[in-house]
């Protein structure tokens, strides 16, 4: 009988193992048989077209039509994309220490923000500036890809540009040296009161963890620090490493921080905090809002799992997968997607499904629950929920339109023209005086927005003529018009409070830069304002934990 049963086994695992060899063969062999279809369109394709055809541009074309079947983080970097690449991961490139956009109805590129203590700002650019021309080649019509890529390159290497200034007679030539550009991933960290300590983190780039740590540090041995607040707003992620590192600043060394889990079980990899923590008492509380994503809500995730501290805001993004790069050519690569990321509770916060090329959203049936280390109640399948979640209304209309059609970034290239120094961020304020000032600024630019009540009103319209009652109500839709464009003239006052914090940003980070703008962003803000509301309250603090 047992040596029946050994005969059973050892056949059973021989026709599994024969069955694994034929799936793999069948697999291999599909593949191979659709490149050799492949490769005979492409050839056939660049012999016989009728048109002549970029050999190069269209594989690209090919290669993005498969990678867009499978979901947004798998791509393709190409040689010329490697620079951008790079830069978001280690947040440092070769160039002259500025960022460009072209914004609406212009022709050439202009200076959005300059860096402080980078050739750009040391050359005495400006935002507002336009980029005329690069080397004596014009600039005209040119992407912000096009002038980016030409603007950096080697440190070292110099490159000569002419710029046009609002309000200046004179077209500007300078010539900069270009310098590894390094963009602060904590550009800035101060007291927000006598004892709340505040740091800033703007991406995962190497570092992080430890600058972020440094940050803290600091403001420790320059005041009596009793809570930190945490800003992760608006974080996209970048390194799960420096995620791990973040961590590790307010939990226990040997932690579980993320385990990854992939098709393949032998490539799961778990990842623990290898160091002693820099503080694991201080209260703390993490903000972060739906642009929070990937490493940033592996930190906030842990934080809230271990019931380290308290989450302020909106439901982050929700972006839970895993991305690795592959060699595909001496001078691209492959990012793709490899695994999912599942953090201490056992919960995955990934968002969204991907299949053919579509999302859908995971439904509130088929989340799963799971505990934090004290018991409480947390969801997978939807980002990470905050303890204390913010109802911040949306951005009004008019806001919008004063962003898109760049009204307040143009009134404060004027303002810097106008105002040679301003008051320090931390105490510069946007008076009534110069509201007006702003107010009549506007009026002399055609701003164009449609309430939903316009769209509404002209969805109206249409049924109305489709249906032949359109003379009927003709002069009460007419009427109703007139009382929208009235009211529509009073959106800056009724958003003044909003609008006005957009100016200050603006404005401050011509003279005091990314730090300022942070700086003067704080006051008024209302997750600041929550933040330090339950740090104030022990009880409060304690029972949300518990």
């Amino acid at each position: 009988m047992k040596k029946y049963k050994k005969i059973l086994v050892l056949a059973t695992v021989v026709v599994t193992s024969a069955m694994f060899v034929s799936t793999d063969y069948n697999k291999y062999f599909e593949i191979s048989k659709n490149l050799e279809i492949f490769a005979n369109i492409y050839k056939e394709l660049n012999t016989s077209y009728v048109d002549e055809i970029d050999p190069a541009k269209l594989m690209r074309t090919g290669v993005d039509a498969m990678l867009e079947s499978l979901d947004p983080y798998t791509n393709y970097i190409s040689e010329a994309e490697m620079a951008g690449f790079k830069l978001q991961v280690r947040g440092r490139y070769g160039g002259i220490g500025a960022t460009i956009r072209k914004l609406q109805e212009r022709d050439y590129v202009v200076i959005t923000d300059v860096y402080e203590g980078f050739a750009a700002e040391k050359a005495g650019l400006q935002a507002g500036d336009e980029v005329l021309s690069i080397e004596g080649k014009s600039a005209k019509d040119k992407t912000t890809k096009e002038v980016s890529d030409i603007l950096k390159g080697a440190p070292g290497d110099k490159v000569t540009i002419k710029v046009r200034r609002p309000g200046t007679a004179k077209d500007i030539d300078v010539t900069l040296e270009r310098q590894e550009v390094k963009i602060p991933n904590v550009p800035y960290s101060g007291m927000i009161d006598d004892e709340t300590a505040y740091v800033t983190l703007t991406t995962f780039t190497d570092r992080a963890g430890a600058n972020v740590g440094d940050a803290i540090q600091k403001l420790k041995k320059d005041n009596d620090v009793k809570s930190v607040v945490l800003d992760l707003r608006g974080n996209g992620g970048g390194l799960l490493k420096e995620a791990v590192n973040l961590s590790n600043l307010f939990i226990d060394k040997n932690e579980l921080v993320v385990t990854t889990r992939s098709r393949n079980i032998e490539n799961d990899r778990s990842f623990r905090t290898l160091n002693k923590p820099l503080d694991m008492e201080t209260p703390l509380v993490v903000l972060i809002d739906g642009s929070s994503a990937s490493a940033s809500e592996i930190v906030s995730g842990v934080v809230q799992d271990l019931d380290r501290g308290i989450l302020i805001g909106q439901e982050s993004f929700g972006k839970g997968l895993v991305q690795n790069t592959k060699q595909v050519s001496e001078t691209s690569k492959l990012k793709l997607t490899t695994a999912k990321y599942y953090i201490p509770s056992g919960r995955c916060i990934q968002a969204v499904n991907y299949k053919d090329g579509k999302s859908s959203t995971i439904k509130d049936s088929l989340r799963t629950e799971f505990k934090t280390r004290s018991g409480r109640s947390v969801f997978d399948g939807a980002g990470v929920k905050p303890d204390i979640e913010l109802d911040i209304a949306q951005m009004s209309n008019v806001e919008r339109a004063l962003l898109r059609q760049n009204v307040i970034f143009d009134y404060a290239t004027q303002y810097k023209l106008k105002n040679a120094e301003i008051a320090p961020a931390s105490e510069y304020t946007f008076t009534e005086a110069d509201f007006k000032d702003f107010e009549q600024f506007v009026a002399g630019r055609d701003i164009d927005y449609e309430t939903a009540s316009e769209k509404e009103l002209k969805q109206l319209e249409e049924k109305a003529k489709k249906e032949n009652y359109y003379d009927a109500i003709k002069t009460d839709l007419e009427a109703m018009k007139r009382k929208i464009d009235a009211d529509k003239k009073k959106d800056l006052y009724k958003h003044k409070g909003k609008i006005t914090r957009l100016i200050e940003q603006e404005i401050v980070k011509r003279y005091y830069y990314q730090k300022g703008a942070v700086e003067v962003g704080l006051k008024g803000d209302p997750y600041i304002e929550a933040a330090l509301k339950v740090l104030k309250d022990p009880q409060r603090y304690q029972s949300i934990l518990k």
